[in-house]
């Protein structure tokens, strides 16, 4: 069986108590609350960032995985 398989609740080992359940549930519960806060806080972030500097003259683009031909293999095929 994969460790995939297995979810929060099935998972082979020592079952949580009522006491652990509960925190566990309190914790999800906080930060599903704040999730909404936390995308505001990353969508107001990148529209100032994109404010302060629309050009990022750092970027550089990622290649593809097939490369142009070397000069000196063009030329041993006459091209």
């Amino acid at each position: 069986m994969a460790e995939s398989d297995f979810t929060p609740d099935t998972r082979p080992g020592a079952a949580l108590t009522p006491g652990q359940q509960r925190t566990r549930a309190r914790f999800e519960t906080v930060i599903g609350a704040a999730a909404p806060f936390l995308d505001l806080v990353l969508a107001v972030g990148d529209r100032i960032s994109r404010l302060a500097e629309p050009e990022d003259y750092e970027y550089y683009p990622v290649r593809s995985g097939e490369r142009p031909p070397d000069k000196s293999e063009t030329a041993q095929r006459g091209e």
